[in-house]
């Protein structure tokens, strides 16, 4: 048995939004209806695992407060203003 190729993020996404507008559309029949509805399911757990997926390497060094190298997640709202001379982050910088 041959396996399909798993879409893309933005591929995936751009299905969903698809799928999305034809329901909203209510033009579908109840059975077209119900299989978008599904394949919408699938994408949307898809999408959520490639989200968690991307959360998971989005980290940062840091160093604790015993100066220790450690990893925290990575956090959009922090801007350059608190980077050190070498990029990083240090624990009293927060």
């Amino acid at each position: 048995m041959k396996k399909t190729k798993e879409p893309s993020f933005e591929e995936g996404l751009a299905r969903l939004e698809e799928l999305v507008n034809a329901l909203e559309d209510r033009a579908l029949s109840l059975d077209a209806a119900l299989t978008s509805f599904e394949e919408g399911l699938e994408l949307s757990r898809h999408l959520r695992k490639k989200i968690e997926e991307a959360e998971g390497k989005v980290e940062m060094l840091t160093r604790d407060l015993a100066g220790r190298p450690a990893a925290r997640p990575y956090s959009p709202s922090e801007g350059g203003e608190n980077a050190d001379k070498d990029g990083g982050y240090d624990a009293d910088d927060e």
